[in-house]
């Protein structure tokens, strides 16, 4: 799914640089890695710290066959965040897993932005995907406001102890 990037015009407070997804590659893992969250926030991105690395691995490992894309949500040339997409070989559904602004950055507009950007990536070739689907922490409120903003919504269903949440694209 190579190096694609799109900024749709989702510029943050104040007409800051738009946030976009970059593919995670061997000139930004090392970033990718510094990346942190408040202590309080681990528990609804991961289990450990740091969070990119959980998600690096399963791209490598490719659990329950499914591919794994991890991006790097930027401002400008600043990685402020971190997302990994997955999906079977048809593609038509794609998982967002591990979707974290680092805690330097929080509360700039980087979150809607960036997800935004990402939500128009699976929507477009090369991927194309027709459904988002994603899951949350029950006690994530800040999330859950964040993904229904995005026109997603709860299935009814739970993964893991993790409400699933889901939408339909194009």
């Amino acid at each position: 799914m190579g190096d694609y990037v799109i900024g749709i015009g989702n510029r943050g407070p104040g007409g800051a640089a738009a946030t976009v997804p970059r593919p995670i590659g061997r000139d930004n893992w090392r970033v990718a890695l510094a990346l942190r969250v408040a202590p309080a926030q681990l528990p609804f991105v991961a289990d450990s710290q740091p969070v990119a690395a959980i998600a690096l691995a399963k791209a490598f490992v490719r659990p329950d066959d499914f591919r794994w894309h991890p991006y790097g949500l930027y401002a400008g040339a600043t990685m402020v965040g971190f997302v990994a997409v997955s999906h079977d070989e048809a593609g038509a559904t794609c998982w967002l897993y591990h979707f974290l602004i680092d805690r330097a950055a929080q509360g700039r507009g980087h979150g809607g932005a960036g997800l935004r950007a990402l939500l128009a990536l699976l929507a477009a070739p090369p991927f194309a995907a027709r459904t988002a689907l994603l899951t949350v922490h029950p006690a994530n409120v800040a999330a859950q406001r964040l993904y229904a903003r995005a026109g997603f919504l709860p299935t009814g269903e739970e993964r893991d102890g993790e409400l699933v949440w889901r939408l339909a694209l194009g």
